[in-house]
């Protein structure tokens, strides 16, 4: 059978429709021949991010971006279609994030799987969040850096102020005055230094026997501790004795002999009894006095003439 010429131009048009309508799709990321699903994610910014974007999963692309759209709400938001495979089952809670924006400017979906029993269907819309993109990373990274590079500049600025405030010429001079006097005093006290040394080596000797001096009392004291012990102890004892004796009735028994001391004293005075009669009686003083005379005479006598008292007999006889 001879296939004419008009059916090989409609078979070769309706092959050529089909290859163009696979190509197109092909290039879109659709696979007429393989199953998929469709799903949105709703977004506040989508800066970077074109249809034909890729949608990774685990940095597999299992689908791409097929239509970015506002929400018909007027909100601002941004509708985002997704096309991907049905090869591997999507959880219902899983989060569909927006990275940030790379060196290149690009931007892709990457989604983060759940763990709810339920899968994703046709049409549903997942969870959204946005990745911050390296230059905003950048940004908070470089910003505490920034601040501090900033108030470092505004401590080195005062910090300059303050040298040029001190490196005045008057405060120069004052500076150079104050070190020509910490001189003079680095002299003085070096010649007070030297002083003290000849001082202390003229005095070694001295302070030597001090020592040696010390030395020796420490060591009688060390010696004679027992016998410092006995004296403190005996002290101890006295004062105990003194203590404990009866002192109030002491000094009663002292006043009383004191009393008749004084009773007996102004009997003399008046002359009452042989006390006071030999102390008033001038009479009997001079009495005793020529009695006293008399009987130095007598002993003066027999002292030169003891003969004319004793008589010795050297036979038994009398002379």
């Amino acid at each position: 059978m001879k296939i004419r010429r008009e059916h090989k131009l409609g078979i070769l048009a309706v092959a050529a429709i089909f290859l163009f309508i696979w190509g197109l799709n092909y290039l879109k990321g659709r696979d007429i021949f393989r199953k998929q699903i469709t799903f949105y994610a709703i977004y506040e910014d989508v800066t970077g991010l074109i249809e034909s974007n890729p949608v990774s999963l685990s940095g597999v692309n299992i689908g791409q971006v097929n239509r970015i759209r506002f929400m018909p709400d007027g909100s601002g938001r941004i509708l985002v279609e997704n096309v991907i495979s049905t090869e591997v089952p999507i959880p219902v809670n899983s989060v569909s994030v927006l990275t940030g924006m790379s060196l290149t400017g690009s931007r892709e979906i990457i989604i983060t799987l759940g763990d709810a029993p339920e899968f994703l269907q046709s049409g549903d819309t997942l969870q959204s969040a946005q990745q911050s993109s390296i230059q905003e990373e950048v940004s908070q990274m470089v910003a505490p850096i920034k601040q501090r590079a900033e108030d470092l500049f505004v401590q080195v600025d005062s910090v300059l102020i303050i040298f040029q405030a001190i490196f005045s010429p008057q405060t120069r001079d004052n500076i150079v005055v104050s070190f020509e006097s910490i001189q003079h005093t680095l002299e003085n006290l070096e010649k007070t230094t030297n002083t003290l040394d000849k001082t202390i080596n003229q005095e070694t000797t001295r302070i030597a026997q001090i020592m040696a001096n010390a030395e020796s009392i420490s060591t009688n004291l060390k010696d004679n501790n027992e016998l410092l012990s006995n004296i403190i102890q005996n002290f101890s004892s006295i004062s105990d004795s003194i203590a404990g004796a009866n002192l109030k009735e002491t000094l009663r028994h002292t006043e009383e002999s004191l009393a008749s001391f004084n009773q007996v004293m102004d009997k003399i005075n008046k002359g009452e009894g042989s006390m006071g009669l030999l102390v008033n009686d001038d009479k009997l003083y001079h009495n005793m006095e020529a009695t006293s005379k008399q009987l130095e005479l007598l002993l003066e006598d027999i002292r030169n003439n003891p003969g004319s008292y004793i008589n010795i007999s050297v036979f038994g006889g009398r002379r």
